[in-house]
């Protein structure tokens, strides 16, 4: 197994096809957040201003025919605390889910080769790497088969190893019938559910929903979709000038690899919720919402995720993964908890 550094976007972006096969190939890794096109749009913003500063600092593994086997997609920069640390491309904020990629039958030999490089001075000779102190992995899956290995290649070296459980991910496994899904959740939230979805059927107001099919209409959706979120304070703040623009680029490089769910619930043509979704893998990830409290009465809210429910479950998508947060909507329409995990390895020089 042959590694090499890559300190340069352009070098990533050589890789574009090469890195998103990879990625197709390892089940527990398979997340929209590690598409090249997600963590182009996260580097070119740094996360729409969580990072100030970083350096790439990404390797990756081949085999003696040249086959892509690894990506340790990392970047560099000091912590709040002046600690130089290695983390993952799309730490920490916006990005649910992210790991190595790696075929999973090579995973403990990719981390022994990836810790032989970490911990070997010479490797990082003229560079500002000489000194990291802590390789900080945040929103790794609970399951992800790299821990293990994380740990292993950590203890071989006597390195400190810690693993810290971070928030919850409700999901829902979905049926193959709208009504089986009912069927399966709390009785109480089945009737409101569809007491809701009823009453939005009956609105003196035409109500409509839909999912944005236009990219020249995409830009304007967004800032739509900003102005909901706007209304709840805490996402107010949330959506600097640096955040907005980064959920642009990244809603556009969704919607050219054709993985963006942006949807909107309107009452007599004005917006009243809205859904920013990644319909990616068999799965719909519900990435952001955002309501106009002026709907109050219609319960848009509801309405919307009760339709993009039965849509998911019309286009037999696996499941819906509300990722991170533990909201209470999301237990109420039958979410199931697992978790996300950081992990924390702190080098000793001998």
């Amino acid at each position: 197994m042959q590694l090499s550094i890559i300190q340069d976007w352009k070098q990533l972006d050589d890789l574009a096809v090469e890195w998103n096969d990879l990625l197709a190939c390892c089940s527990a890794s398979h997340v929209p957040f590690l598409r090249h096109e997600y963590l182009s749009a996260w580097w070119r913003n740094l996360g729409g201003g969580e990072w100030n500063q970083a350096g790439l600092y990404t390797i990756v593994a081949r085999q003696d025919d040249d086959q892509l086997v690894g990506i340790a997609p990392l970047f560099f920069g000091e912590n709040g605390d002046g600690i130089r640390a290695l983390r993952l491309l799309g730490s920490v904020e916006i990005s649910d889910y992210l790991d190595f990629i790696v075929r999973q039958s090579e995973i403990p030999v990719f981390m022994d080769a990836l810790f032989e490089h970490l911990a070997n001075d010479q490797s990082f000779e003229n560079n500002q790497l000489l000194d990291w102190q802590i390789l900080d992995l945040f929103n790794l899956p609970e399951t992800s088969p790299t821990l293990l290995c994380l740990k292993s290649a950590s203890e071989k070296r006597g390195w400190e190893f810690s693993q810290q459980q971070l928030q919850p991910c409700p999901y829902i496994p979905l049926p193959v019938d709208w009504e089986i899904y009912l069927s399966g959740i709390d009785k109480k939230q089945r009737h409101e559910i569809r007491r809701k979805m009823r009453r939005a059927e009956e609105y003196p107001m035409p109500v409509r929903w839909y999912i944005v099919e236009n990219e020249a209409a995409l830009e304007a959706e967004m800032e739509d979709f900003f102005s909901l979120m706007a209304q709840d304070p805490d996402k107010g703040r949330f959506l600097t000038k640096a955040m907005r623009q980064q959920l642009q680029d990244i809603a556009h490089a969704a919607f050219q690899s054709g993985w963006l769910q942006l949807a909107f619930l309107e009452a007599e043509g004005e917006k009243a919720a809205g859904y920013m979704n990644f319909d990616f893998a068999g799965h719909i990830w519900v990435y952001n919402s955002g309501l106009n409290f002026d709907f109050r009465e219609l319960s848009p809210g509801w309405v919307l995720l009760g339709n993009l429910l039965k849509w998911a479950i019309e286009n037999h998508r696996e499941s819906v993964d509300f990722m991170r947060g533990g909201e209470d909507y999301k237990y109420r329409f039958g979410g199931i908890d697992r978790h996300v995990v950081r992990a924390t390895i702190k080098r000793r020089r001998s």
